[in-house]
């Protein structure tokens, strides 16, 4: 599919995406890919990043990048699909998310900006959040979630007005619930901030000591509690979340193929070149370009990448990347995240067994 040409947008914001870190959650899919352009609903998270920072009115975007800046580069282009402009900026160890504001500052020079978590996803985009801070005289805005285990994230601590007490990265024993989301928007007070904190005990520079330092200080920091939905794709269990959420945010379309056998429910997305024969397709799901799917049935919460077969099988709530074949299954699959160019099928031939290249960090779950 052609990328999408967009008239260029433009606000006095910028946008900055921190796009770097190895993903070891998510081993053994990120030993070959990004984290970051691993696909829900058959888009990469990254991708939905940008769009969300340019559906704010933001046209000028950093992305910071690792190991895997190359990938990104290739991935991302110059942002022209998207009608915005991209500027790579290499990081050269993971140093922490206030390392990363260090190392833009030649981007950034003095304009205000909003730094976004290339891997986060969340509900309604940020646009609301974009104007309630462009509208403001605050330093800083950070958007809170109430979470189940606020110990795995940087927490905040309110006063009884509603103000900030103290932020907290990771603590063993969090003063409340309230996670910090990976969205946060500054003005260039944070590069006095960055520059004045020191390494915390994991050797980062923690972007929550930056904010710390300033609402220390007196500098205008405004929580904003979210109340809908937020996913960390750092997990597979987070990936396949999010895309059962992102899954019901996708307008409805058959640009495919669908055989006159074939049985389509609501919420499906076919996408082009994709063929559904004699198949049952439950929704919210979605088959990508050049996929074909015969005798087979998909269950609800799936999402197929492009250019893959399925065949003769039964999958449900699960992530298929790009080219893989799966065929002649006999039992359903599900709740599973399968890597490109995977191969799973059954033996045709006795001794019938399991038969299996497995690769480093992978799993196997047997009924």
């Amino acid at each position: 599919m052609p990328p999408l040409k967009l008239e260029m947008v433009d606000t006095d914001m910028k946008g900055l995406i921190l796009s770097g870190g190895k993903g070891t959650r998510l081993y053994p899919l990120t030993y070959t890919r990004a984290k970051q352009l691993i696909p829900v609903a058959n888009e990469p998270v990254l991708f939905r990043v940008i769009r969300s920072i340019r559906d704010a009115g933001i046209g000028e975007i950093g992305i910071v990048t690792g190991e895997t800046g190359a990938e990104v580069q290739d991935a991302v282009g110059d942002g022209s699909r998207w009608g915005v402009k991209i500027t790579y900026i290499p990081q050269d160890a993971p140093k922490g998310l206030a390392h990363a504001v260090q190392i833009s500052r030649a981007f950034l020079g003095d304009d205000r900006f909003v730094m976004f978590l290339g891997d986060n996803v969340i509900q309604g985009g940020i646009s609301t959040l974009i104007e309630q801070f462009a509208a403001s005289d605050w330093n800083a805005q950070i958007v809170l979630k109430e979470v189940e285990n606020p110990q795995h994230f940087g927490v905040a601590e309110l006063n009884a007005d509603g103000s900030i007490k103290q932020l907290i990265e990771k603590p063993a024993n969090p003063p409340s619930n309230l996670a910090l989301v990976g969205i946060y928007m500054f003005d260039s007070n944070i590069f006095t901030a960055v520059n004045a904190i020191q390494p915390s005990k994991r050797g980062e520079l923690e972007i929550t000591d930056a904010i710390q330092w300033l609402a220390v200080r007196q500098y205008r920091v405004h929580p904003y509690v979210h109340h809908g939905w937020w996913i960390d794709t750092g997990k597979p269990t987070d990936m396949l979340t999010a895309n059962e959420y992102v899954l019901r945010e996708v307008p409805v379309e058959i640009l495919g193929e669908v055989s006159p056998d074939s049985t389509i429910g609501a919420g499906v997305i076919v996408q082009p070149g994709a063929k559904i024969i004699n198949s049952i397709i439950r929704g919210p799901s979605i088959i990508g370009e050049n996929t074909i799917v015969e005798n087979a049935y998909i269950g609800a919460n799936t999402s197929i990448y492009h250019d893959c077969t399925i065949r003769n099988c039964e999958l449900e709530r699960c992530i298929v990347l790009e080219h893989s074949n799966i065929e002649n299954v006999p039992q359903r699959i599900a709740d599973s995240m399968i890597g490109r160019r995977a191969r799973i099928g059954s033996a045709s031939r006795k001794p019938v067994a399991l038969k299996m290249n497995l690769g480093d960090y992978g799993q196997v779950w047997l009924p």
